[in-house]
């Protein structure tokens, strides 16, 4: 227990330092546990495969596929079918071939280190992305893909991890039954967990239950899925999105702002860990290597390059093919951000981990593994971001606060014509109609006028709800109010300081 707290403690004071110097927080925090793990503390701390897929990924995988646009994703599904299916191929048999030829591993185990590393990973690609403006499509190309390719990847592990425990080749009818097993079995439960959970939400006022229902969602999909022989990774990330989808339907204003904060803590908290747990995970598993098998930092950083020159070679025509059938001239923005995008981390880490403690070679592959992972989320954590100011293919802060504000004025438009057809029906009181009107007249004319005075106004109104705060905490102090109306107005202050509080 007390290791855990540690490990807490340390990821999220590493991950505040990161948001001060404004580096991604998973690459600091690989760092960090790759420190941690130097020292002798790092010897207590066993990771298992449990922890990882079973506490750790639904939730992260669920926090990810809900960030996801449905109306992109349907625009898309082409090229992310072309990366989350092809590339996962052709990766996993590049790795595989790079691993023999490198190291004492055999090919079929060399396959199964590349199905591992073939897929890349969700978690991280979502938590570098928050930092990168980039547009909507490309988001969620690079998020699809990321979220997708896992079912491919764990196919091929596992027809890999069968061959190279039965010394033989699996037939091509078995991969294809395999794959619609694990990857259709997985989207079925996903889909009927989607059903089930927003039958009960739309039944579900209680927001402690709301919490409890969303923290417990992505479980349920990933238990059932797994206990069917489907996939858990399919079937949160269905869950994920179908909920994502229809957030605004199944919950009200209040439970939202209540579901935020919950697995905004939540998320940040399993990734902080996790991401130090993968840096603490490659001094120990050093120590533990033969003598026949030290030369591993040649292969990690061979296998490494192997996976962005493919990548390289895969994007680039595609995207040249793309621009030409368009009648676009060819660029390198748009392929090279992809490219680079593509970390690995924490879901390879859940497959390798699985490798059964028999298998011959399992603690180089495990470091080979976690070297890749640890290589990519540095390397290209640390340098995603100035190759998307680089490519120009980033948002413009002016640019997103300009459409942010059109969308506001709009909404506030729309509001005001309500008001006037409700009033030609005469279906309010005119007094209450009246008062409605000017407020949403004053917000409109606080809208035009832009940034100077909605902000002086917003402030203005913050400074009037901190002395009701303390006058508030004054009128408890001298027992002129109780505790229980103390506690109901402060709530009152925090929703209005929450409407002047506006972060676009």
């Amino acid at each position: 227990m007390q290791v855990v707290l540690f490990l807490v403690t340390v990821a999220t004071v590493v991950a505040t330092f990161a948001d001060r110097i404004s580096v991604p927080a998973p690459s600091l925090l690989v760092v960090a546990g790759i420190l941690v793990g130097l020292l002798p503390l790092s010897e207590q701390i066993h990771v298992t495969p449990e922890i990882v897929s079973l506490v750790v990924l639904p939730p992260l995988l669920y926090a990810a596929g809900e960030e996801l646009s449905w109306r992109e994703l349907k625009l898309l599904w082409r090229p992310v079918s072309l990366l989350a299916v092809g590339l996962v191929l052709v990766s996993a048999a590049a790795v595989g071939f790079v691993t023999t030829l490198l190291t004492p591993v055999p090919l079929a185990m060399g396959f199964m280190l590349g199905a591992v590393l073939a897929s890349t990973d969700p978690v991280a690609v979502t938590a570098l992305g928050r930092r990168l403006a980039l547009p909507p499509r490309l988001q969620t190309l690079v998020q699809a893909e990321s979220l997708f390719n896992d079912a491919t990847s764990l196919i091929l592990f596992k027809v890999a991890l069968g061959a190279a425990l039965a010394g033989g080749v699996a037939s091509w009818s078995g991969v294809t039954v395999g794959f619609v097993t694990l990857a259709g079995g997985g989207a079925l439960v996903g889909a009927v967990v989607a059903v089930g959970v927003s039958f009960i939400r739309k039944r579900t006022e209680d927001p402690v239950l709301e919490s409890v229902i969303a923290l417990v969602t992505p479980y349920v999909a990933f238990v059932l899925a797994e206990s069917l022989h489907g996939s858990g990774v399919t079937s949160v990330v269905v869950v994920a999105v179908v909920q994502g989808v229809k957030a605004h339907q199944l919950t009200d204003s209040r439970i939202r702002l209540q579901l935020t904060a919950v697995y905004g803590t939540v998320i940040f908290l399993l990734e902080s860990v996790v991401f130090s747990l993968i840096g603490l995970q490659l001094p120990s598993q050093i120590r533990q290597l033969t003598d026949g098998e030290r030369s591993w930092i040649p292969a990690v950083f061979a296998i490494a390059l192997t996976l962005v020159v493919v990548r390289v070679a895969w994007m680039f025509p595609l995207s040249a093919l793309r621009n030409w059938r368009d009648g676009n001239r060819p660029s390198w923005q748009v392929p090279a951000v992809i490219t680079w995008a593509g970390a690995r981390g924490v879901v390879p880490l859940a497959a390798a981990l699985s490798i059964p403690l028999a298998m011959p070679h399992r603690t180089l592959l495990m470091v080979l593994a976690t070297g890749v992972i640890v290589v990519s989320l540095i390397v290209q954590g640390f340098t995603l971001a100035p190759l998307v100011r680089l490519s120009g293919l980033a948002i413009a802060p002016g640019d997103s606060q300009a459409e942010y504000a059109r969308a506001k004025q709009e909404l506030t438009r729309r509001a005001i014509d309500y008001v006037e057809e409700l009033g030609d029906v005469e279906a309010v009181s005119p007094v209450v109609l009246d008062h409605v009107r000017r407020s949403l007249n004053t917000q409109m004319e606080l809208e035009q006028e832009q940034d100077d005075l909605a902000d002086s106004y917003g402030q203005l109104r913050r400074e009037l709800l901190a002395v009701q705060g303390e006058e508030l905490a004054r009128m408890q102090a001298a027992g002129e109010i109780g505790e229980a109306t103390r506690r109901r107005l402060q709530r009152h202050l925090d929703r209005q300081d929450l409407r002047f509080t506006d972060d676009p």
